[in-house]
């Protein structure tokens, strides 16, 4: 009885060495995709000027392909005051936004919410809303998890050559995983 549980207690040290250097490669493989985004810059693309939905500009700080799709950074400057989005869901993903200039209108289904600097919303999947710039100049950190395809929203937005119609929107909407139920949120 003792030999088998030496013997079982020597097979599980010699594994060890095994285990632990394959968490190292892939600790090295984790540090390896750390990158800095710095202050007034987009990772990727660069400035990406909506068109549409407003005119507000779009930087990429986390992409969803730096994460495997797992979530994905942006921050807004909105320069669109009394524009913002349509009413519209994310089916697959939780959204949240946080002020950092600036304020906000937020509908969340039937709810009104008022946002300023420093003050954060959380959007549940599947929930319906829209938001609208409440000031002259603002400044938002938009996080999505999962990713989904928000990125590629932004991008195809930025590419019209046009103001698109609200069918227009709507369809754009629907290519890039969101839906269009409602109109954009209107100040009072």
């Amino acid at each position: 009885m003792k030999r088998n549980a030496f013997i079982g207690s020597m097979a599980v040290i010699s594994s060890l060495p095994a285990i632990v250097f394959a968490k190292a490669a892939a600790l090295r493989g984790m540090i390896e995709k750390v990158f800095k985004t710095k202050a007034g810059e987009g990772r990727k693309h660069g400035h990406i000027q909506l068109k549409g939905v407003n005119a507000n500009v779009l930087d990429v700080k986390v992409s969803g392909s730096d994460t495997d799709g797992g979530f994905a950074i942006f921050e807004q400057t909105s320069l669109s005051q009394g524009r913002g989005t349509p009413l519209h869901v994310h089916p697959g993903q939780d959204e949240v936004f946080y002020v950092l200039e600036g304020a906000y209108e937020f509908l969340i289904d039937k709810e009104r919410f008022s946002l300023t600097v420093g003050e954060s919303i959380f959007l549940p999947r599947a929930v319906p809303h829209a938001w609208t710039q409440a000031s002259a100049k603002g400044k938002m950190l938009v996080t999505l998890q999962p990713a989904g395809k928000l990125e590629d929203f932004f991008l195809q937005m930025a590419a019209l050559t046009h103001d698109p119609t609200p069918q227009e929107i709507a369809k754009i909407f629907e290519q890039n995983e969101m839906k269009v139920v409602g109109p954009p949120l209107k100040l009072d």
